[in-house]
C-alpha cells in the first residue's frame, strides 16, 4: 500500500510538472529534426506534420473555454486551464518550425515573396505574424504588465485561427482533413458562444 501510494504521488508530481508537459511537447518536434537531418523523411512529409500538429494544438488550446463551459471546473479542466498557454505557445513553435523547413527549402528570397502573393501562402504569413505577440505574451509578467490589453490581444487568436485552417485547405493536396478539423474547432466555438449568451440571459433574468 505504501509503494502504491508513493507511485501514484510521484505519477501525480510528473504530470503536474511543467518540465514534463514541455518534453512531451517538443519530443515530435526532436523526431521531427533529427528524421528530417537524416533523410529519414522528406520535405512534404514534414510540413504536413508540423502544420497539423501546430493547428491540433492550436484547438486543444481554444477548446479549453468551451470545455469548462460545458463541464464545469473539474479536476481536468483546472488542470487544462492552467496549462493552456503552454498548448499555445508549442502551437506556435511547431507554426515556426513548418515556416523554417519551407524556407530552407525555398531557398531563394525571391521565390519567397512571389510565392507569399498566392492566398494558400499569404493567409499562413498573416497568421504567423499575429501569433508572434501572442506567444511572446503568454507568460505571467505580460498579464500583469498589459492587464486588460492583454484579453484583447489574445482575442486575435480566433483571426489567426481561421487564416490558419484557411491555409490549410488552400495549400493541400487534400484539403478535406483540414475542414474537418475547421468543423470540430467551429462546433467548440458554436458551443462557447450558446452558453456564454445562456449565462447572461440567466443573469439578466435573475
Amino acid at each position: 500500500m505504501h509503494f502504491a501510494g508513493y507511485t501514484s504521488s510521484m505519477l501525480r508530481r510528473l504530470i503536474d510538472s511543467p518540465w514534463f508537459l514541455w518534453l512531451l511537447l517538443a519530443l515530435p518536434a526532436a523526431v521531427t529534426i533529427v528524421r528530417y537531418s537524416t533523410g529519414a523523411t522528406f520535405y512534404g512529409e514534414v510540413v504536413h506534420s508540423t502544420g497539423q500538429l501546430s493547428a491540433q494544438l492550436l484547438i486543444l488550446t481554444m477548446a479549453v473555454t468551451p470545455l469548462r463551459l460545458m463541464f464545469g471546473r473539474r479536476g481536468w479542466i483546472r488542470w487544462c486551464i492552467q496549462r493552456r498557454r503552454y498548448f499555445g505557445v508549442a502551437s506556435f513553435g511547431y507554426a515556426a518550425l513548418h515556416t523554417v523547413v519551407y524556407l530552407i527549402r525555398t531557398g531563394a528570397f525571391g521565390d519567397i515573396l512571389a510565392e507569399a502573393a498566392e492566398p494558400g501562402l499569404l493567409t499562413g504569413w498573416i497568421a504567423l505574424a499575429i501569433f508572434v505577440p501572442l506567444a511572446v505574451t503568454s507568460n505571467d509578467a505580460s498579464v500583469r504588465r498589459l492587464r486588460r490589453l492583454w484579453k484583447r490581444l489574445h482575442r486575435w487568436v480566433y483571426a489567426a485561427a481561421v487564416l490558419t485552417f484557411a491555409h490549410w485547405v488552400l495549400t493541400a493536396f487534400d484539403p478535406v482533413p483540414g475542414l474537418i478539423h475547421l468543423g470540430v474547432l467551429a462546433a467548440l466555438e458554436a458551443i462557447r458562444i450558446w452558453k456564454t449568451f445562456q449565462s447572461r440571459r440567466h443573469r439578466f433574468a435573475g
